[in-house]
């Protein structure tokens, strides 16, 4: 696959794919010969994951280490798994927040409505 197509497919910017494979984010990607980038579908799929957690507010110092973990081998998907526990559970509380601050909005949408005469 092209850079172009896994951007398409991941949700990142190109600039940003070059910067994952620089700073060791993501495995080294194979090289034609006339020296283009030759991703594989688990280089898209790592990317897309990559997208996701970037989108979801991980510090990329998180990043970092989930990409070092990934890329030291399956012996420490234990550790892998905890840290993306831990981001689910940082997640699932800033939805909590969220949906709170959703509701106080709502709230205060219908209470105008109400003062304006009109109906939601």
């Amino acid at each position: 696959m092209r850079i172009s197509e896994v951007a398409a497919k991941s949700g990142l910017s190109i600039d940003t794919i070059r910067y994952y494979e620089k700073s060791g984010l993501c495995p080294p990607i194979a090289r034609g010969r006339d020296g283009t980038r030759q991703f594989t579908a688990e280089n898209a799929e790592w990317l897309a994951l990559l997208s996701s957690l970037r989108d979801t507010g991980m510090p990329t110092k998180d990043m970092r280490h989930f990409a070092g973990l990934y890329q030291t081998g399956d012996a420490t998907i234990p550790e892998r798994k905890h840290l993306l526990l831990e981001h689910s559970r940082r997640l699932d509380a800033r939805h909590k927040t969220i949906n709170q601050c959703k509701a106080l909005l709502a709230h205060k949408l219908a209470r105008y409505d109400r003062i304006l005469g009109q109906s939601s």
